[in-house]
């Protein structure tokens, strides 16, 4: 039988075309499952397969995708463009900026904020998970979802160091929560928008008003129809499945341990601080992971034990015992500042403080003295902060610990400590703590403005016409320009091998189009499913949501429903039935990348800080692909009947 389909121009599947940009043609197809396979496109599989075997073996992720690139553009296949096309993409380039936007609300302490009014309350992995649900899907279904993962992969981690939880336990329930909430409306994911520009521009093709109309734009909540059911569906599964399946790795600097170092830290409350006023338990402070309070000293009163309901006042001296990262959690909040003796002066002011160890040596000048007496600030330019002495634990005020060989002193220091004093006979060891840093709570409010205005940008931007690169771009520089971060922090922010992935993966997209492989095998399993009689709809429409689902984990989403939906539209006509249903199919199956980290640029922003390996994505979320890919089979015909 001979059918007419709409094709889009090759070369362009893959360049970031925009909705209502992509160039249209006919072409006649005589039988659409004999396309045959050339040596490019067997040479393409075979990169393709050996990359795969070297991802499940845990082999670097920008490593394997970078040379599966090159091995393709040296047969020709790709073109030296097209390899590097990547690097120009709008989505790519998002992520970058949003990495900044996200550290900078994090330097201020706005992530902090962000986190107690999300997961303050919440202290278990199950509770965090329906407290995550409805907010991240709700999230996603109005901002880019890529925006939304890059803005919570911080406070999820943060909240899981806390309490002790192995960050792969929750960081890919995130990924999929966004990608699920952003199949809910028009403006969701840049997918959805990309086969809505696809349809409009079909149906200005079409020959009768019948199929212009099948054809019309998309309704800001018409894949809501689906989208919803699709939510309720995978929290379903991640609460009941996904929890049995997912890894459980912990990161073993930050992961309980007998031989973790517990130091001794006196805080001190200043005005201004939101812990006045607030009992013990309230405040958070009964509760903190590795870490225990002493006790209160308030006007020369020892306070011990410390109840629950205590009140805490201003001026009130709070002495803990507990890890380094969790001491050094304190001092994010605002107004509750470190002391090393009776004077809270002691600590450094400005942005640039860092947090160093140091180990005293056996001939060190500081031995036998207090740190008060021995004037440590005026001698190194470092505030001792806590102590940590192995055996011993330690009691009392941080000023009068009496220095002994071996003692563990976490110091606030200038930018230049640790290379300053790295071969002082003073010292055995310094290391700095790169991750801790001071936070910039004068900068908070503007943060959080800022992040309104980002928000503001992105879902009404059809209004305003700013592109999501644009805002997601100019957010960032503002965030720079108002000091919330400064442009050093904001080079290091920026995942450069996560960039690197993703702008490969653009790459190996080109080499599926080019070759000839992603047409070949879309063809052939339509072509199938033709021979299916009275199944035939609903057998064609589910080929379509796999072979688009397959696409997307291998290519990109965006590239994926370019692909393939003409071959649906194409289906549709020749079937003599409504269009409708498979242009929501495409958009459906492309946002639904569950097996991969590759497939969705989501699950590659959380493969890293999730420590996850290839085959954990493929274990938890192929079940879940296939959960959708019945459920859509199912639920698209009843409500965009055939």
């Amino acid at each position: 039988m001979i059918f007419v389909y709409l094709r889009p121009t090759p070369g362009r599947l893959l360049a970031g075309t925009a909705p209502g940009r992509v160039s249209w043609s006919f072409r006649d197809i005589r039988e659409p499952n004999s396309v045959g396979l050339n040596w490019k496109a067997w040479y393409t599989i075979a990169v393709m397969a050996i990359t795969f075997v070297g991802l499940m073996r845990g082999l670097p992720t920008d490593v394997m995708l970078i040379g599966a690139a090159l091995l393709v553009a040296l047969a020709g296949i790709i073109t030296p463009d097209e390899m590097f096309s990547g690097f120009s993409n709008q989505g790519m380039l998002t992520v970058g900026a949003l990495f900044v936007v996200s550290a900078a609300l994090r330097e201020t302490g706005a992530l902090d904020r962000l986190g107690r009014l999300m997961l303050g309350k919440v202290h278990s992995e199950r509770h965090a998970l329906l407290v995550l649900a409805p907010q991240v899907a709700g999230l996603s279904a109005f901002l880019n979802n890529t925006a939304v993962v890059a803005m919570l992969v911080n406070v999820v981690g943060d909240w899981c160091r806390k309490n002790r939880i192995s960050p792969s336990r929750l960081l890919m329930p995130l990924s999929y929560l966004s990608i699920l909430g952003g199949m809910c409306t028009l403006i969701g994911t840049s997918t959805n928008l990309l086969v809505n520009g696809l349809m409009i521009d079909a149906a200005q093709l079409a020959q009768t008003d019948e199929l212009k109309a099948s054809l019309r734009e998309f309704s800001l909540f018409e894949l809501g129809k689906i989208g919803v059911p699709m939510v309720i569906v995978g929290v379903a599964y991640l609460w009941f499945v996904g929890q049995r399946l997912l890894p459980n790795r912990r990161d073993i600097m930050r992961s309980l341990d007998e031989s973790a170092r517990h130091y001794l830290a006196n805080m001190r409350i200043e005005p201004g601080c939101p812990l006045i006023g607030r009992k013990v338990e309230a405040a958070g402070l009964r509760r903190l992971p590795g870490l225990f309070l002493i006790e209160i000293v308030r006007d020369g009163r020892v306070i011990a034990p410390v109840e629950p309901d205590e009140v805490l006042l201003e001026r009130d001296l709070l002495t803990f015992t507990g890890e380094v990262d969790t001491i050094v959690d304190l001092e994010r909040i605002r107004g509750f500042v470190a002391v090393t003796s009776d004077e809270p002066d002691q600590a450094l002011p400005g942005f640039s403080r860092r947090y160093c160890e140091a180990v005293v040596s056996g001939t060190s000048p500081l031995l036998e003295q207090t740190i008060r007496d021995a004037n440590f600030r005026a001698r190194y330019n470092a505030a001792v902060i806590a102590v940590h002495r192995g055996g011993t634990r330690l009691t009392g005020r941080v000023g009068d610990i009496v220095l002994r060989p071996g003692d563990t002193l976490l110091l606030q220091t200038g930018p230049h400590f640790a290379s300053a004093h790295r071969n002082s006979p003073s010292f055995f060891l310094v290391s700095s703590l790169e991750e801790a840093r001071p936070v910039r709570h004068s900068r908070t409010v503007i943060a959080l403005a800022l992040l309104g205005m980002l928000v503001t940008l992105m879902a009404f931007k059809s209004f305003w016409q700013v592109p999501t690169v644009m805002a997601a771009f100019l957010v960032g520089g503002l965030m720079i320009g108002t000091r919330c971060i400064s442009a050093s922090d904001a080079r290091r922010a920026i995942p450069w091998n996560v960039l690197l992935t993703i702008a490969a993966a653009f790459g190996l997209g080109h080499a599926l189009v080019n070759s000839g492989v992603a047409s070949a095998l879309a063809s052939s399993l339509v072509g199938i499913t033709r021979e299916w009689g009275a199944w035939a709809p609903v057998a064609t429409l589910a080929a379509i949501y796999l072979m688009t689902a397959l696409c997307t984990e291998t290519i990109t989403n965006n590239a994926a429903a370019v692909l393939m939906f003409p071959f649906g539209i194409a289906a549709a006509t020749d079937l003599g039935v409504d269009p409708r249903p498979f242009a929501v199919a495409v958009a459906i199956a492309a946002s639904a990348s569950f097996a991969t980290p590759i497939g969705y640029q989501t699950n590659m922003m959380v493969y890293g800080p999730g420590g996850y390996r290839f085959r954990d994505f493929v274990r938890v979320g192929l079940p879940l692909n296939i959960v959708t890919l019945v459920l859509a089979t199912w639920l698209i015909p009843r409500f965009w009947p055939m």
